[in-house]
């Protein structure tokens, strides 16, 4: 894997409105593709797609960490306006204004090399190179763009934005 961009971007006050998940529902492989699978399956995204949605969701989708009260969260779903009600089924959260740092992991979406640890922590190491200063409880966020992450290029990669909330 290998981090082929990385800049700042302004995040609106926002409201996130998917599932909530925690450590105890990730598979076996410690991932949440079963969940990711669960949504396609179920058509989920087609159901809150019917909200409308923020311009800053582009043609994404999105997997949203942090840890909260020492516990850690991850959602899917996507990004509204604040105040969009959130349908019978699913829940929300809402996000304040913030600035992020934006990687661009380059790398095979089958071997895992994009998410994880090492994906991670290599994200931290290049935005501290540029001098910026992480979040105190900050959001990370791994956006599956349309077409970087959904068509692999000639060799076969693909690209995921890995977003992390920066100090205000």
């Amino acid at each position: 894997m290998d981090i082929v961009k990385i800049y700042k971007e302004k995040m609106p006050s926002l409201r996130l409105i998917g599932k909530r998940y925690t450590d105890a529902d990730r598979a076996p492989n410690g991932s949440f593709s079963n969940k990711w699978g669960e949504w396609f399956a179920n058509g989920w995204f087609d159901e809150i797609e019917k909200l409308g949605a923020l311009k800053e969701n582009g043609d994404a989708y999105f997997g949203v960490m942090r840890c909260a009260n020492n516990d850690f969260e991850y959602w899917i779903g996507m990004f509204f306006p604040q105040n969009t009600p959130a349908p019978e089924g699913f829940s929300f959260v809402d996000i304040q204004a913030r600035e992020m740092a934006t990687c661009w992991l380059y790398g095979k979406e089958d071997t895992g090399e994009l998410y994880g640890f090492d994906a991670h922590n290599q994200s931290l190491e290049k935005i501290q190179e540029q001098g910026w200063q992480i979040d105190d409880n900050p959001w990370y966020i791994e956006r599956y763009n349309c077409p970087r992450f959904t068509t692999p290029d000639e060799n076969g990669k693909v690209i995921l934005d890995y977003c992390i909330y920066l100090k205000g």
